[in-house]
């Protein structure tokens, strides 16, 4: 008789990804109703599950993103097949919280940056977003961090 394979147990999401869960949240809610920052930052702290997140780097991202989306999404523009405002307000807002942390999070690596952006894709977007984010974010980390990207590349051959 074959063994059933027993289910891994749900992980408890790190503090970085549950602030990235927040902030997208987040940023949800300033693309559809451009609710002022400081209201969304006071939700999100009122969220379940707030005390667990890193509130600096949910304080990064946030705030980060929102002060930045004209530039953020200049850089987007680049390498979508869209303008940004036709996305979904989910895909835009990880695609938001990617280019922010490629462009200002160089502890870390540009390969989690992506692969966190894609975790959430998969956790709050549609079917096949998490595709579409791997991607427009790999195109504008060869930007963003263009000797990283290159050092990986040449690793690989």
């Amino acid at each position: 008789m074959s063994e059933v394979p027993a289910k891994k147990k749900a992980r408890t999401p790190s503090a970085r990804r549950r602030a990235r869960e927040l902030a997208l949240q987040g940023l949800y809610e300033w693309l559809l109703g451009g609710a002022d920052a400081g209201v969304i930052d006071a939700h999100m702290r009122e969220q379940d599950g707030f005390a667990q997140c890193d509130a600096a780097h949910f304080d990064a991202l946030l705030h980060g993103c929102i002060a930045e989306a004209a530039a953020i999404d200049a850089v987007l523009a680049k390498h979508v097949d869209r303008k940004t405002t036709e996305l979904s307000p989910i895909e835009h807002g990880v695609l938001m919280i990617g280019a922010y942390e490629l462009r200002h999070c160089v502890d870390v690596p540009y390969k989690v940056a992506i692969n966190e952006a894609v975790e959430l894709a998969k956790h709050f977007g549609g079917t096949d977003g998490h595709k579409y984010v791997n991607g427009v974010l790999d195109k504008a980390a060869a930007e963003l961090r263009p000797a990283e990207v290159t050092a990986a590349r040449a690793a690989r051959r």
